[in-house]
């Protein structure tokens, strides 16, 4: 078994690494990561540089872990800034690092990618001797693996990589026609506010439109970007982890597993969408990833990313609709709290010990926190 490692998705051969794909999921594949490295996102300029993992046998590839070298930790939204900040405080570089993870993109999934034939129990040994290994030569202060499937972080753990408790929350499908069998499950008061939430977007003169596919125009992209980029700026002061040539090139390059909800007003003198929602799919989840907007309406956000989210799910009888990282605002309307994990190597035998009390300490309090939220759930 030989394991190598390359510094661009586009040495290895498209076909060869989509084989390793599963069908259902979108983040893993050539196309994606091309889409990212391509548009200039994942580069060293940006801290983000390809570093992949490949396993072959006779010089046939059998699995593969898409990874990066990290200089910073933006865009990972699993937190390690903390670590960090104690390695400076103690005079010691916590940068690079390398992740095996999907930058900009808190959606859990397979993060070993293998045959169909090739349990991933094969080759986890190999994996994580060669990552520790290369961790070593390059002198990569830890390697994480973020927001893998239950399977490959149990795996990990039985070999002593420390697992990290997260929480997020998704809405679930239970076999519902309509939107109103979903409010349906819920009190009276909760289902009450949805419906009056929902009533006061359309009062404010909005209508949807869900666009998928080639529906979705390169004008589209224009007016998508600009909101992004917008809404980034308002927020955070920079225009965003994205740049308009990663939207146009997803656009042309996977236009299958995209959809795009146009909010647009009534009373303008044309047709102009004020916000947008851009969602991935495969054929069992919806995965809401990106939002923007010109002006701030009340509850604008909620209908769009949320509600609309959900009667496209219901529609298209989707069983999954992960509304991405973080977001209590979703517990009243019916967004259950999930488990989420990420594994952890850290080299300093120093900092590992504290490390690895923190994410101990850390685990309670999270697990603690999912059965709050689960208890605020606005079902009878």
């Amino acid at each position: 078994m030989q394991i190598r490692f390359i510094d661009s998705i586009h040495k290895i051969d498209a076909k060869h690494w989509n084989q390793l794909c599963p069908p259902d999921y979108p983040f893993v594949r050539h196309e994606f990561l091309a889409v990212l490295e391509d548009s200039g996102c994942t580069s060293a300029a940006t801290g983000w540089q390809a570093h992949h993992l490949l396993v072959f046998i006779d010089e046939q590839l059998l699995a593969a872990m898409p990874g990066y070298i990290k200089t910073h930790s933006y865009g990972e939204y699993v937190f390690d800034w903390a670590w960090a900040d104690a390695y400076r405080r103690y005079g010691f570089d916590y940068y690079p690092k390398w992740i095996n993870a999907i930058p900009f993109t808190p959606c859990v999934g397979p993060r070993l990618l293998c045959k169909t034939d090739l349990p991933t129990s094969r080759v986890i040994d190999a994996v994580v001797q060669a990552l520790t290994a290369e961790s070593s030569r390059n002198n990569f202060s830890s390697w994480h693996c973020l927001f893998p499937n239950t399977e490959l972080s149990a795996q990990l753990y039985e070999r002593n990589i420390q697992q990290r408790l997260g929480c997020q929350f998704h809405w679930f499908n239970r076999g519902y026609q309509h939107f109103d069998d979903f409010l349906a499950q819920m009190n009276s008061r909760k289902r009450k506010n949805i419906l009056k939430e929902r009533r006061h977007v359309s009062e404010q003169g909005f209508h949807f439109l869900h666009k998928t596919g080639a529906q979705i125009t390169a004008v589209d992209w224009d007016t998508f970007y600009r909101l992004y980029r917008n809404t980034y700026l308002k927020r955070s002061g920079h225009q965003g982890y994205l740049s308009a040539q990663f939207f146009q090139t997803l656009g042309s390059s996977m236009s299958e597993n995209l959809l795009m909800i146009c909010a647009e007003k009534n009373d303008t003198p044309e047709t102009e969408t004020i916000a947008a929602a851009l969602f991935l799919r495969d054929k069992n989840t919806l995965y809401g990833r990106y939002w923007g907007c010109m002006e701030e309406y009340q509850l604008l956000h909620f209908e769009t990313c949320y509600y609309q989210g959900i009667d496209y799910a219901v529609a298209n009888q989707i069983q999954r609709f992960d509304g991405g990282a973080q977001g209590e605002h979703k517990i009243a309307r019916g967004f259950e709290p999930v488990l989420t994990y990420s594994n952890h190597w850290i080299s300093s035998p120093n900092f590992r010990p504290a490390i690895e009390q923190f994410i101990a300490q850390e685990a309670d309090s999270i697990r603690a926190y999912a059965n709050e939220a689960r208890a605020l759930l606005p079902f009878k």
